[in-house]
């Protein structure tokens, strides 16, 4: 059993990492593997170092999770390449149930975001057509294309994840 003093540190370096992505993905729409392939394998030495066999379980289900979620929502054109490694990376330090309240929370304050930015532009309208034809083609099995990634509405994902992170961290420990 890790003492509190350890998970909190787990947290903090984690919280370091949340950082580190937001800066990059805001600037340059892209979170580098320079980043995320380090701090995974520290996540993942840092949990073999505290708990063993135990600890490596911990981060390797966190990271699995993390990745395969985000990974099915790359597949759909939802996020990029580098927010799958991202949060296979935060897995790895935080855990699966830890990890999971990130992804919900990130993925909530995504569609608030989307909707502010979509509510503000001018060819709103147009665009809220183009997602309900989308839809409706999507249910009627006409197209099973859901996402068209020209006319994708854009905007760095660690802009929700973020607040997610936050959110989540004091969801968990209070």
């Amino acid at each position: 059993m890790k003492g509190m003093m350890e998970v909190e540190w787990f947290y903090l370096a984690c919280g370091l990492y949340v950082i580190a992505a937001f800066v990059t993905d805001v600037r340059s729409m892209k979170i580098p593997n320079r980043l995320t392939i380090p701090v995974t394998a520290a996540g993942f030495l840092a949990h073999i170092i505290s708990g063993g066999w135990e600890g490596f379980l911990f981060s390797a289900v966190g990271f699995a999770v993390g990745f395969g979620v985000l990974l099915l929502m790359y597949m759909i054109g939802a996020v990029g390449a580098g927010d799958v490694k991202w949060f296979g990376g935060m897995g790895a330090w935080t855990g699966l149930a830890f990890g999971v309240h990130v992804i919900i929370y990130s993925v909530l304050y995504a569609g608030a975001i989307g909707l502010v930015i979509l509510l503000f532009r001018r060819d709103s309208g147009k665009r809220i057509r183009g997602m309900a034809g989308n839809l409706a083609g999507f249910f009627m099995l006409g197209s099973l294309k859901l996402v068209n990634k020209e006319k994708t509405l854009k905007f760095p994902f660690m802009l929700a994840v973020l607040p997610g992170f936050i959110s989540a961290y004091f969801y968990m420990t209070s």
